[in-house]
């Protein structure tokens, strides 16, 4: 297998997981969050605080100063 069939297949792959991520993430209650470090977009390193769910690890917000000062002292 050549190069640009294994890329292909890589990229294959990736776009039916990230369907199957995002259906979950659709679906999901977002019950529990808390505040983490994640990066930024998947391309880059820049990191930043946001709160995640729990059970699927989406974004669902930005914390506000208080909580941020709290997180940070942690």
């Amino acid at each position: 297998m050549g190069k640009s069939q294994k890329v292909a297949t890589l990229l294959g792959e990736r776009q039916k997981i990230e369907k199957e991520i995002y259906k979950l993430q659709k679906s999901c209650q977002h019950s529990t969050k808390s505040i983490k470090n994640i990066r930024e977009r998947l391309d880059s390193t820049t990191m930043v605080i946001r709160y995640v769910c729990d059970e699927c690890y989406l974004i669902v917000g930005i914390p506000n100063n208080g909580d941020l000062q709290k997180f940070l002292k942690q």
